[in-house]
């Protein structure tokens, strides 16, 4: 059954938004065939502003994130993981499902493959259907004590020094006990979402997605006793910069800002949580095994 969140949505829904990454080889193609199948089967199909700016279809109503949020009962995102992180931090205030179809390469987001992609929405929309919610952080820089930056990050937030310049120091407190002090190339603080991106390159462990808790991961850390360290989602963690040159904070890798000896990062889960809507049957371990090309299943079991 789809998720029913809100009384004032509709499930199966009626009005569905579609967003598409822009510029994308196929993108209008694969955006108008999307469209014209659910007219087709009479839902209400907006497009995001700037997808409509982007692949100029006619005939469609075009929407903002804020109206999507309104509006649509749920979102079609094509594109790849960056396009989904992007429109998930905005519509997560209004708890606006989502679906994801992979344009892109990877894909742990946008699950859907492209070449299957109206067989499986016709089954997904007929009620053959999963969900599950996903953790989102709220992340601030503090500095003399003032909040000088604030965003919202649905992946990571990366505490890192500049290309040319030396490691960085930082101390690490969780609900206001010190944890540590570390010299390193930087920190990463990831969601169970997120363990699969850069954490997982910097040698983190993997979490699954109904995990409720973060990891903390060290960047090339000067002393190898420096491990990843997983912590409940319900605390406050809070990074210092306690020395170092060119720092900067990124949310998601899709925005930034510099930092300075003493900044202070506060990082704490956020109230609004991500819907993700699946195929029936889907499975987080089919994605890994996918994704991370671990071995199949075999297809003869010896003594």
């Amino acid at each position: 059954m789809w998720p029913i969140k809100s009384p004032t949505r509709v499930f199966p829904p009626k009005t569905i938004a579609i967003v598409g990454k822009y510029l994308a080889s196929g993108i209008t193609q694969s955006l108008s065939e999307i469209a014209t199948f659910l007219t087709s089967r009479a839902h209400v199909v907006v497009f995001e502003h700037e997808t409509a700016q982007n692949v100029q279809l006619q005939g469609y109503q075009s929407m903002t994130t804020d109206e999507i949020g309104a509006h649509a009962d749920a979102a079609i995102v094509v594109g790849g993981d960056g396009t989904m992180l992007g429109i998930a931090r905005q519509l997560a205030p209004y708890d606006v499902p989502l679906i994801g179809i992979n344009q892109g390469r990877l894909g742990f987001m946008t699950d859907i493959p492209l070449d299957r992609m109206i067989p499986v929405l016709s089954d997904m929309l007929d009620g053959k259907v999963e969900s599950e919610s996903r953790t989102l952080l709220d992340a601030a820089v503090f500095r003399d004590g003032k909040q000088i930056f604030e965003a919202q990050a649905f992946n990571d937030v990366v505490v890192s020094r500049g290309p040319v310049s030396s490691m960085v120091e930082l101390t690490v407190e969780v609900d206001g006990r010190f944890m540590y002090q570390q010299r390193s190339d930087g920190l990463i603080v990831a969601t169970p979402t997120g363990s699969t991106a850069y954490a997982l390159s910097a040698g983190g462990p993997i979490l699954h997605p109904t995990l409720q808790g973060l990891v903390l991961v060290p960047i090339a850390p000067h002393a190898l006793s420096n491990r990843p360290i997983v912590v409940p989602d319900t605390c406050e963690i809070v990074i210092q910069v306690v020395n170092g040159r060119e720092l900067s904070a990124n949310f998601d890798m899709q925005s930034l800002t510099s930092l300075v000896r003493d900044d202070r990062i506060v990082i704490k889960r956020s109230v609004h949580t991500i819907t993700f809507l699946h195929p029936e049957g889907w499975s987080y371990y089919d994605t890994l095994r996918h994704k991370l090309r671990w071995n199949e299943y075999p297809s003869v079991v010896g003594n």
